[in-house]
């Protein structure tokens, strides 16, 4: 892959050193198209003065004027970027600024940012998150790519691009930065794992990304076929008898926050391909489900965002990992199966596995952990995509209150949620005549069935279950991704945490 920008933090520098500088330079321009002293120091020729008004840039948030060669100066690029008034920006406004700023990058390999910006917040985090915004915006899967175009062939593949934001308090913003690139990179590491092929990411080597937060001090265990067998696990066990790939599942520890208090828990569903069994997919979109393992990809990302900040929190993070293959060993449509809980499920679709790999992870989490609450994330239906297309993740939970913290949480990371209905009528829809229940219901409501299902075992702990087929995989690219896989979800819990669960 292309390697990440490299980011740095420098004062301002003196008008001399600004107007013998070499490469590209970024100047911010407020509202009423304004910039400070420090920008203009880059601009001896006052270019931009005259470019302003030739492109009616007004300083409108995101707007783009660049110079090219600019008179008097030794500069590649002079690029101004609006901010609109900086009084009315917030966290994930900033993100996109730093978005904006790398989509305009280009082939550049030294570049200077001036952040010197009246109502900036004074403690370096806006500067932090115009940062945060230039790496995931700047992120690129094209690690197996071996013939590269002309232009990319003139550039070192090895050596990153260099940006260096200046600003009135360096030390803060490099504070304040560490904080918010481990963030960035739990968003990172689940676009990763997202966007690997399922050739070389199966349920084992996932589980090797797990262990590898150990690094970080995760406690780390990862139970084999073997042991969730003796466990009872035949719900997620029977998903991946199909398979030649053993399953595995990931428990996940960081303990930051005081010893006797109870953790809170994060469950993620880890398909790391679904053909759909023997219920099978269509062939077509089905090289898709590669990314079936988005939510334990969000989950990994997080534990590893919260151990990277030293999250003042405990934090239970686990993953079932399986593939959902096709062989004479697969699950039969039909097929009866016992659950960790002991309740039995009548398999009527083997392409509704995600909810038989969560009834038994979310079992296990409640038994050994009796968390404060569990939120588990799954690309569980396409039902949720009819309902709320690509811009909504869908949010069931018994439990209002971590609804609404949920809720504001995706508000203020643009990570959004919306409650879905969760009711008697729907739960009865599950019912089996052979079992105690059925893995799908009828025609109708088919992402409120498969949260009915999952809410039979997690007993009466505060629980959410976010749908996020739509928005982990195949989302509409943004200001701060043009990646296949997004990561989504892992900026949203860090909220959720950081806002309500931190001692």
């Amino acid at each position: 892959m292309n390697p990440r920008p490299s980011i740095a933090f420098a004062k301002f520098a003196a008008p001399q050193q600004a107007a013998n500088r070499k490469g590209t330079v970024f100047v911010l321009s407020t509202d009423d198209a304004g910039l400070s002293d420090a920008a203009r120091a880059y601009d001896p020729g006052k270019t931009l003065d005259r470019a302003f008004p030739v492109a009616e840039f007004t300083g409108k948030f995101a707007g783009v004027v660049e110079i090219l060669a600019p008179e008097a100066t030794s500069l590649d690029r002079l690029i101004a970027i609006g901010t609109g008034k900086v009084s009315g920006l917030d966290e994930y406004a900033w993100l996109k600024l730093g978005g904006t700023i790398a989509a305009s990058l280009r082939k550049a390999t030294d570049v200077a940012v001036v952040f010197d910006l009246v109502g900036a917040s004074p403690d370096g985090k806006d500067a932090a998150n115009l940062a945060a915004g230039i790496l995931l915006r700047g992120y690129s899967f094209d690690k197996y790519k071996t013939r590269k175009d002309k232009d990319d062939a003139k550039a070192d593949p090895k050596k990153p691009v260099k940006v260096t934001i200046h600003t009135a308090d360096p030390a803060g913003a490099r504070k304040a930065f560490a904080e918010v690139e481990a963030v960035v990179d739990g968003v990172l590491l689940a676009r990763d794992l997202v966007n690997e092929p399922a050739n070389v990411l199966g349920p084992v080597e996932f589980a090797g990304y797990a262990k590898e937060l150990e690094a970080l001090g995760v406690k780390v265990e990862i139970l084999t076929e073997k042991e969730m067998k003796k466990l009872g696990m035949g719900s997620l066990l029977g998903v991946a008898q199909g398979s030649p790939r053993g399953a595995r599942m990931a428990i996940m520890q960081w303990n930051g926050g005081k010893p006797k208090d109870s953790p809170v828990a994060f469950v993620g569903k880890g398909v790391t391909f679904d053909t759909g069994g023997n219920s099978i997919k269509p062939a077509s979109g089905m090289e898709d489900m590669k990314g079936d393992m988005g939510g334990a990809a969000a989950v990994t990302g997080l534990m590893h965002a919260l151990a990277a900040r030293k999250a003042k929190a405990n934090v239970v993070g686990i993953i079932g990992l399986v593939e959902n293959a096709v062989d004479g060993h697969a699950q039969r449509p039909g097929d009866i199966v016992t659950s960790m809980s002991g309740q039995t499920i009548e398999v009527l679709n083997t392409d509704a596995e995600g909810r038989l790999v969560l009834a038994d992870a979310l079992w296990y989490c409640n038994d050994r952990f009796q968390p404060k609450f569990m939120v588990n994330l799954a690309t569980l239906t396409g039902a949720i995509m009819v309902a709320l297309g690509l811009h909504y993740a869908g949010l069931f939970s018994n439990n209002d209150e971590l609804a609404e913290r949920l809720t504001a949480a995706g508000q203020a990371t643009q990570e959004r949620l919306w409650r879905m209905p969760l009711g008697a009528e729907y739960d009865k829809l599950i019912d089996s005549k052979n079992a105690d229940m059925k893995n799908i219901g009828g025609r109708y409501g088919g992402a409120i069935i498969a949260a009915q299902f999952l809410q039979r075992f997690v007993k009466d702990t505060p629980w959410a279950h976010l749908d996020i087929a739509g928005t982990a995989m195949g989302a509409p690219s943004s200001e701060i991704n043009q990646s296949w896989g997004s990561g989504f979800g892992v900026r949203l819990l860090d909220r959720l945490v950081r806002d309500h669960y931190e001692s």
